[in-house]
């Protein structure tokens, strides 16, 4: 045989053989159904889950796409609190399926015991959760030695730093660096051969007992109980990328997507290092679901009347005086999963429009409005200055962001009580006026305001 190349070995494309077309049509574009995102737009704690509880009355499917159970969500019906760490907020609704995506982190014990927590409160039980619940066979899973490596972690950064990050020990950042290193092991490694598994899993920890000698994990306790959790899960688990694609390409749905912690978290745009492992901007409902972005319908942001912060990191707008101290009282902010004192400062609108900017959002829930209800004058930042000159963007270099000055804007108080207000027309009118002025600086609309716990307390503008 010839290895040399002659006109005879080419084919011609110019003439090519005849190929049967008829009955055969070009294929259709098919989008299919859009799905709606919810996200935080400040530093976490915004009031997500209670935007989602709303939205979840009508929605078909209910999804998280990132983080783990270091996100706490507090969603109050009928005067009972629930408190969601792992479980997507709209579980509560009996008519919504849950979908745990591929790109959260699972906790098993922490996942059991929340919904056992839940299942115990108020008249809307979460009985027969299990049956609602989807679970992406992606999912990577925390053990609890992540766990303990995060408290590790953190007493050697205040030993060899003097500071720490502030993480909430969840094993959220070791499990997301056992993702990335890919030495992770997933929900189909659980519910595959459970042999290979404890192998894996052995090797996983001498991984870590290699860089942390303190570390002491009972391998052969910890097996047997993830075995136990990884029957109790078998049911719930599907392909997460088919189960989506039929979702989306089926029958009429409503999809709903509930980010966990915020646009200044995010491990790429956040206030780094003092971040999250994971994406929680809206390329995360993407990649952590397995949706195509043409797919992404409304995008909403969650914003409150004024700003908070867990943990240390620079804030700007941080209030180290009697309104910051007024602000975490009456808006009783500690964090849902730490159970840490909030920072509290004014609205900060430069973070705001740095969250537009990445997610695009279509419209705004400014929530907590009644919190601002006693004071005499409320400010709000509209932009950062370094050495008297104003700065066109938000500082990437957290030393550079330590230093910014906030040019504020004043508007007097309203001084009277809004909880009780239902309508936009119920708003005393320089509370309707710092609302505008908020919508009109980043762009977006406000489309819920927030004054209360429930429900009830959301006022709906269009």
């Amino acid at each position: 045989m010839s290895l040399s190349w002659s006109a005879k070995d080419h084919k011609s494309y110019t003439n090519p053989p005849s190929i049967p077309t008829q009955g055969l049509k070009r294929p259709r574009n098919d989008i299919g159904n859009k799905v709606t995102v919810v996200l935080g737009a400040q530093w976490g704690d915004e009031g997500k889950g209670k935007v989602v509880d709303l939205l979840a009355t009508e929605s078909d499917l209910v999804c998280r796409c990132q983080g783990g159970n270091n996100a706490g969500h507090t969603v109050v019906v009928e005067g009972t609190e629930y408190d969601f760490h792992l479980l997507p907020s709209g579980i509560i609704n009996p008519k919504s399926i849950c979908v745990i995506g591929n790109g959260v982190v699972i906790h098993l014990p922490g996942l059991f015991e929340e919904a056992e927590k839940n299942e115990k409160k108020g008249k809307l039980s979460l009985k027969g959760w299990e049956k609602r619940l989807v679970v992406s066979d992606r999912a990577h899973l925390v053990f609890d030695f992540h766990q303990v490596v995060d408290g590790i972690q953190e007493t050697q950064r205040q030993a060899t730093e003097g500071k720490i990050i502030g993480t909430t020990k969840k094993g959220i950042g070791p499990t997301y660096t056992s993702k990335a290193s890919r030495i992770g092991l997933r929900v189909c490694d659980l519910l595959g051969d459970f042999k290979e598994f404890s192998t894996k899993f052995k090797n996983l920890v001498a991984q870590y007992q290699s860089m942390y000698s303190s570390l002491t994990v009972d391998t052969d306790t910890q097996l047997k109980k993830l075995k136990e959790y990884g029957e109790r899960l078998r049911p719930m688990v599907r392909d997460g990328v088919y189960y989506m694609y039929e979702a989306l390409h089926g029958p009429p749905k409503k999809i709903l997507v509930e980010g966990a912690n915020a646009a200044l978290l995010d491990i790429d745009f956040g206030t780094y290092p003092f971040v999250t492992s994971s994406n929680c901007t809206v390329g995360g409902a993407c990649t952590g679901l397995g949706i195509p972005p043409l797919n992404i319908g409304e995008v909403y942001g969650v914003s409150k009347a004024y700003t908070t912060r867990v943990g240390i990191g620079a804030f700007p707008t941080e209030q180290l005086n009697p309104t910051g101290e007024l602000l975490q009282t009456r808006g009783h902010e500690v964090g849902v999963t730490t159970g840490r004192k909030r920072r509290c400062g004014w609205l900060d609108l430069v973070i705001l429009k740095y969250a537009h900017m990445i997610n695009g959002f279509t419209a705004i829930a400014l929530t907590k409005l009644d919190i601002l209800d006693v004071l005499d004058e409320i400010k709000v930042g509209v932009a950062y200055k370094i050495n008297g000159k104003r700065i066109p963007h938000f500082p990437a270099n957290m030393e550079l962001l330590h230093k910014v000055e906030v040019e504020y804007e004043t508007f007097p108080g309203w001084k009277s009580d809004t909880s009780a207000a239902r309508k936009w027309n119920d708003l005393p009118q320089k509370a309707q006026n710092y609302i505008r002025f908020v919508e009109n600086h980043i762009g977006v609309p406000i489309k819920w305001v927030g004054v209360g716990k429930s429900r009830e307390c959301m006022i709906q503008m269009f």
